[in-house]
Order: structure tokens, then C-alpha cells, then sequence
């Protein structure tokens, strides 16, 4: 029995586009860590995503179904103000690198400006995940590279689908 009275929910907030194997290691480790975990798609503007929003919401709910404390959602706006909407009170991120650390110190320091009671809690990439992003996934993959076991299956199959290899003659 736990001695905490209240239940602690977090949000792991990205773009997701798409989720990879170090997205879920996150995901895993941080469903052990808290009672109920987000995991959130942000809609943004500012990018081109080569998944639309309920594609990465699709694929997030299939590769985090066996967490039942896990549950996906996607927002607009401020982290902080869904975090507040949703009663979260946690902000969970992945750091792969030392250059991550300082981009997301700057964002967890907004945060809790804009909501004082928010936290971040930072959680180090697995060593078999601190290399993979989404960004180099969907360039490996487009230039016919392999990326088994670098993001789920259900992943794999729409990423091939997407960005087959362009032939050359």
C-alpha cells in the first residue's frame, strides 16, 4: 500500500512523428514511475509532419496498450496550461544527450513559471535508445536502410509504406 494519498499524473509531451523504440522505453519506465501517464501529441503549426496527428495518436495508442496505467491524448497550446486541464502536476522527458539538456532545461523553467505547482522530471535514454530519433529514422528508412527494432513494428510497416525508397535507374 502506498503511503502517498493522492495519485500522481504525468504528461510526456513530443511530436512523435513518429513514436520509436526510445519514445517507449520512456513510456515504459515512466508508467512505473507514476500513476497515470499522458502521453500527448502536440499539434504544431510550425512543423511539417510527415504523419498527420491522429496518425501518430493511432500508432501511439497500439504501441502503448500493454500500459494500462498509459493513456494517449494530443493538445494545443501551452504545456503547461494542458498539463493544468488534465490535473498532471509531472512533465516527463527523454534527455539522449547532453545538447537535449539544454533545450529542455529552458522549456521544464517556462514551465513552471506558468504553472509554479509543475515539475519536470528528466529521464536518461536507455544506452540501446540514446541514438535513435524520429528525424533519422524516416531518413534512414527513406534511403532503403534497415530500422528493425528501432521503432514498433505497426511503425516499421507505415514508415515503408510512406517513404518507399525512391528508385534510381
Amino acid at each position: 500500500m502506498s503511503l502517498r494519498e493522492s495519485r500522481v499524473s504525468a504528461i510526456y509531451p513530443g511530436s512523435f512523428d513518429p513514436i520509436t523504440n526510445g519514445h517507449l522505453d520512456v513510456i515504459e519506465r515512466g508508467s512505473r514511475l507514476f500513476d497515470r501517464l499522458i502521453v500527448s501529441v502536440l499539434h504544431n503549426e510550425s512543423k511539417s509532419p510527415l504523419f498527420s496527428v491522429a496518425d501518430r495518436v493511432a500508432m501511439l495508442q497500439e504501441a502503448v496498450a500493454p500500459f494500462p496505467n498509459v493513456e494517449v491524448d494530443s493538445f494545443h497550446g501551452l504545456l503547461a496550461d494542458y498539463a493544468l486541464k488534465r490535473e498532471a502536476t509531472v512533465i516527463l522527458r527523454g534527455i539522449r544527450a547532453i545538447s537535449d539538456y539544454e533545450n529542455e532545461l529552458q522549456m521544464a523553467l517556462m514551465n513552471r513559471r506558468l504553472q509554479p505547482g509543475l515539475e519536470t522530471v528528466f529521464l536518461l535514454a536507455g544506452e540501446a535508445f540514446s541514438f535513435i530519433s524520429s528525424r533519422l529514422v524516416k531518413e534512414v528508412i527513406s534511403l532503403g536502410g534497415n530500422i528493425a527494432g528501432l521503432v514498433p513494428p505497426i511503425v516499421e510497416e507505415r514508415l515503408r509504406i510512406r517513404l518507399r525508397p525512391t528508385q534510381t535507374t
